[in-house]
């Protein structure tokens, strides 16, 4: 009968695992088919047990010495459990015996780069391409190998090239993204997906990727619509509702990202980062019991969630719970030593809270970490100041101009602490630049010392320039 010659059902698949355990038991020789081996060193890889799957490749090998099939699987098991001089043994004599098989190629180029050999692996591959019908993996891995050595531009043309193979391949289309990303080739990346969804219209991840491009170039009006078709084609996307949300949280609209991160919940269990977004709209639409709520779901689930724990202390220091807001404000310096904004609110705090030198040495952390925050530069030197400290808040601006040399404000704040120094030409000197950097800023200057207003030889000047 013709039955004969097809693969063994799934009943006799499993009996025939049954049968060798039967033989180990016993401590004897059967006869198994090179069908029957197959199945046994399969069954015990999927069940995550490499041990027996190679010692049943030992036997099947013993008994169809010339059958390339064990020895590539043999191959595969040494590079898992990183025996990689084996692993060449066994693709070597796998060669002698079918130096066609692709796969053989493919595993050698596998530990190659594994082994950061780069050449070498896209040489291994450039053979298995050769010799293989189905290239798409083949290329994809010929594509990370390119990434692996920096170069992006050829990761990006074997990534398309696989595509162009196989469109369906998800991997594919998420790594092309990523090249694009690290290119900072946003548009590329647009036209890109906008052609393969001409191609695919229901490609759900072509459609995420667009969104993600969209949203890289600020455009979250088209990314909403982009994640938005994403979710209709695949109604479980949760990454989609999670991205959608932080483009509705760009947009300011907080309670329709709140309802949009809450979506995910339906699809998979909550996360930190998704109780921490929450918490991060509630505490924009003021409502500080619910975001603290949020953000305290987000530290128990992970503890190492540095931006709820700064979330905790915002909420307190809007309550003007200043001490206890610094309790949480450590926590998540503790986790982030050098974010910036985290050391500024620790900076507010200690100033509100009246323990100005705690504040000043805050304050010397956030403009190290951050020394373009021209907002942080600015309360810095007024904190100096305001401790009759002129001469460091005039430093202090110096060096805030150094870092922000098209910053008006800083000009503007130098005019007013060299005036309080009596260094009058300098003063004037710097008025003249800040003029000219933004004349329309020049009331800055009356708010921070409204007494200047008075002052003929400041109102001359700024009358030279403001017509």
């Amino acid at each position: 009968m013709e039955e004969e010659f097809f693969f063994e059902s799934n009943e006799d698949a499993h009996r025939s695992v049954e049968r060798y355990e039967e033989m180990l038991r016993n401590q004897d020789q059967y006869f198994f088919d090179a069908g029957a081996f197959e199945y046994i060193v399969d069954f015990y890889i999927e069940k995550n047990d490499p041990v027996k799957a190679l010692q049943v490749i030992d036997f099947a090998i013993s008994q169809h010495p010339y059958a390339t099939v064990f020895l590539i699987k043999q191959a595969h098991l040494y590079i898992l459990t990183n025996n990689n001089e084996q692993a060449f043994i066994a693709l070597q004599k796998a060669e002698l015996l079918e130096p066609s098989e692709p796969d053989i190629y493919l595993l050698r180029g596998n530990i190659f780069q594994n082994t950061e050999r780069f050449a070498e692996a896209l040489e291994n591959y450039e053979k298995a391409l050769g010799l293989a019908e189905n290239t798409d993996e083949i290329l994809l891995q010929m594509a990370y190998v390119h990434q692996s050595m920096g170069d992006y531009e050829s990761a990006i043309t074997y990534i398309k090239l696989s595509l162009e193979q196989n469109m369906e391949n998800q991997d594919g289309l998420y790594e092309l993204a990523f090249c694009y990303d690290v290119l900072d080739k946003q548009e590329e990346s647009i036209k890109f997906y906008q052609q393969y969804i001409d191609t695919d219209p229901y490609s759900y991840a072509a459609w995420y990727n667009l969104g993600n491009s969209f949203h890289k170039l600020n455009l979250f009006e088209k990314a909403i619509d982009a994640y938005d078709y994403a979710i209709l084609i695949k109604e479980d996307f949760s990454s989609a509702y999670f991205n959608k949300g932080n483009a509705l949280v760009q947009l300011d609209k907080y309670d329709e990202a709140i309802d949009v991160y809450k979506q995910t919940f339906e699809y998979e269990p909550p996360n930190a980062d998704t109780y921490c977004a929450i918490g991060e709209c509630y505490e924009k639409l003021e409502k500080m019991d619910d975001a603290r709520s949020y953000y305290k779901k987000s530290v128990k689930m992970d503890p190492k969630m540095a931006d709820a724990w700064f979330g905790i202390g915002v909420t307190l220091n809007h309550e003007e719970r200043y001490f206890e807001s610094l309790h949480f404000y450590k926590k998540a310096i503790d986790l982030e030593a050098e974010n910036a904004d985290f050391w500024f609110a620790m900076a507010d705090a200690y100033y509100k809270l009246g323990q100005i030198e705690e504040s000043i040495t805050a304050y010397e952390k956030v403009i190290e970490y951050n020394p373009l925050d021209i907002e942080a530069w600015l309360d810095f030197s007024t904190v100096l100041y305001e401790q009759g400290k002129l001469l460091e808040a005039s430093e202090t601006m110096a060096q805030a101009i150094k870092n922000n040399p098209e910053a008006a404000e800083l000009y503007y704040r130098m005019v007013a602490y060299l005036f309080a120094l009596g260094n009058y030409a300098d003063a004037l000197g710097y008025l003249e630049t800040a003029l000219t950097t933004d004349p329309d800023k020049h009331y800055i200057l009356f708010e921070y010392l409204p007494q200047l207003q008075d002052n003929s030889a400041i109102i001359n000047v700024i009358n030279r320039f403001i017509r």
